[in-house]
């Protein structure tokens, strides 16, 4: 039987097709072996986000040429479709596939062995209209399952490669969604995070139907407990998205919604399609609608021509609109992109002074949310053990990361969890009980005696 070996670089994207790839080889009689094995075919799966996102993608494939000479070395993913033929150079690959048509990696790989020739298997991506079809029954670490609903993104952000990596925006069939999403809840998963390249755009190229209407569709999977978005843009927070938020029993109490900058000129520059008056009034309007929610974001600082007033206005925004966590990264220029080539291009110091600036502010805003929920009852998902033995480790719906004791067998189940000392990045908790939905509406719940 022949064995097959992955390595995975770069977002949640990329580790969902990497699962999908897996689930092509094993339906071939594959057996899956770790990265550091020799396996017969090895699957680097690349990423191009930056310029190191490419440069680590290299070293990978580089290594994994070194250990086993005589494997088929497979690429694919981001910096495979962007640069095919920088990749066909580095002597030892054999297949370059990019972000579409992984299904022909099997014929691919026959067609090699017979031949003995490299095959370059990527196409132009901005051609391509149809999302591809990439089944997911389960995940190879199981508790958190990941759903993509949408592929490509058309926003060509001043400072992003992902368009030209990915192509424009295409949403997966609503069926197929609701399809796989009953089989992850059939596969034990209670828990689903909706994942894409821009996921709040689901919809925006299919006739009368969108994402609201797909939340609700979603909402009626019986066994599904928690609905998670992965992302989504102020923009797509349409009244009738919050209105679906607000009435739903699934989606959980938190968004992630990228701010990228608190400042109008500098979104000006980044070609960011909103105004922070726009951001703002989202932002109040969905925290009236959902008491306790979450909202976390990503940031860049140092963005060409940032001033220190610019910076100020994104560091007053962000305490003012009460995040309760940043993903905070000093902005470094993607060769290819308008950014890349502007004028102005910010000190490294001076980045590094801004994002320590607001990492300190975004621990500051996660304490403080979490302080809020000290001595209340939360459900937590247990993902893992913790550092000790006997405790576990999981997040609660607000995306609070929760230790308490409790027993291996209950990753991956619903627990009610007492919150006795909140902090960040890990709160204390104490567990009160199991829950187990029926699939009716009575819940019976387990009481630990």
């Amino acid at each position: 039987m022949s064995t097959v070996a992955f390595h995975t670089l770069g977002c949640k994207v990329n580790h969902y097709e990497t699962e999908a790839i897996w689930q092509l080889f094993k339906d071939a009689e594959y057996n899956r072996v770790d990265f550091e094995q020799n396996a017969d075919v090895f699957v680097i799966n690349t990423c191009t986000v930056t310029n190191t996102g490419d440069k680590k993608s290299r070293q990978i494939i580089r290594r994994a040429i070194r250990q086993n000479p005589d494997a088929v070395i497979c690429v694919t993913g981001c910096y495979a479709q962007t640069s095919s033929a920088e990749i066909m150079e580095i002597p030892g690959v054999d297949i370059v596939v990019g972000t579409q048509d992984r299904h022909k990696l099997l014929d691919y790989i026959d067609t090699y062995q017979d031949e003995r020739q490299p095959i370059n298997g990527v196409s132009n991506i901005m051609k391509n209209r149809t999302y591809e079809e990439l089944d997911v029954p389960y995940f190879t670490d199981r508790t958190r399952a990941s759903l993509k609903i949408q592929e490509g993104c058309n926003n060509f952000c001043t400072f992003c490669i992902i368009p030209w990596a990915r192509g424009l925006m295409r949403s997966r069939d609503p069926q197929k969604v609701i399809e796989q999403a009953t089989q992850l809840v059939n596969s034990g998963y209670k828990e689903i995070v909706l994942t894409g390249i821009h996921t709040g755009g689901y919809g925006q190229d299919l006739k009368d139907y969108n994402l609201a209407q797909l939340l609700r569709d979603l909402e009626t999977v019986d066994g599904l407990e928690r609905i998670r978005i992965s992302s989504i843009e102020a923009s797509q927070l349409t009244d009738e998205v919050i209105e679906v938020l607000q009435q739903s029993q699934k989606v959980v109490r938190h968004l992630h919604i990228p701010l990228q900058s608190g400042s109008d000129s500098v979104l000006k520059r980044m070609r960011r399609k909103y105004s922070m008056a726009h951001f703002s009034e989202r932002i109040q309007k969905l925290h009236a609608a959902l008491p306790g929610l979450a909202v976390t974001s990503d940031v860049i600082v140092g963005f060409p021509g940032e001033t220190e007033a610019e910076f100020q206005e994104t560091y007053d925004f962000i305490v003012n609109h009460h995040f309760s966590e940043l993903h905070v990264f000093p902005y470094s220029p993607r060769i290819g992109t308008p950014a890349a080539r502007m004028d102005d291009q910010i000190d490294e110091e001076i980045k590094n002074e801004r994002v320590h600036k607001l990492i300190e502010l975004s621990n500051q805003l996660a304490k403080t949310y979490a302080s809020k929920f000290e001595n209340d009852v939360l459900e937590v998902i247990p993902e893992e053990k913790g550092s000790q033995d006997g405790v576990l480790v999981g997040y609660a719906d607000n995306y609070m990361k929760v230790e308490f004791a409790g027993d291996e067998s209950l990753i991956g189940q619903i627990c009610k969890v007492k919150i006795t000392q909140a902090g960040y990045p890990l709160n204390q908790g104490s567990l009160l009980r199991v829950v187990e939905h029926a699939t009716n509406a009575s819940e019976n719940e387990k009481v630990l005696s």
